[in-house]
């Protein structure tokens, strides 16, 4: 698997444009919460998790179909939600996200790598550098 470099995946942060205003980042647990704090730093909002799962550490499916594994405790209903991860491959964990927060005001998506709204890639799978 390809691997992309500290600094290439964080001159992409920087040089995201990020146009709407967001209420709250959250961030889907694991993989979502490295690239979310990332961009916190930049929005400097609320920022939560939510812990779904579908696949084990080898990005083998674990579960049929993505599951929500911890209540969500935060509050996101008619909030503007930046929803982060790292990848999004087929858009099941997403998908599982909105819909579980589908009282929000809007949910825009990021991902380090796939289809997003916002996106630093969309392009075949690679190895994140912080990924040890």
């Amino acid at each position: 698997m390809n691997q992309k470099s500290f600094s290439e995946v964080m001159e992409r942060f920087i040089n995201i444009q990020i146009d709407e205003a967001f209420d709250i980042i959250v961030a889907i647990a694991n993989g979502g919460i490295v690239p979310a704090g990332i961009i916190n730093q930049r929005l400097n909002i609320d920022f939560q998790t939510i812990k779904i799962n579908l696949r084990d550490a080898n990005q083998q499916p674990k579960f049929d179909q993505p599951q929500l594994l911890c209540p969500i405790d935060f509050d996101f209903k008619n909030k503007k939600i930046l929803l982060v991860d790292d990848r999004i491959k087929t858009g099941s964990t997403i998908n599982l996200a909105k819909e579980l927060m589908k009282e929000a005001k809007l949910i825009k998506t990021f991902a380090v790598n796939g289809n997003a709204d916002y996106a630093l890639f969309n392009e075949n799978c690679f190895r994140f550098p912080w990924i040890i």
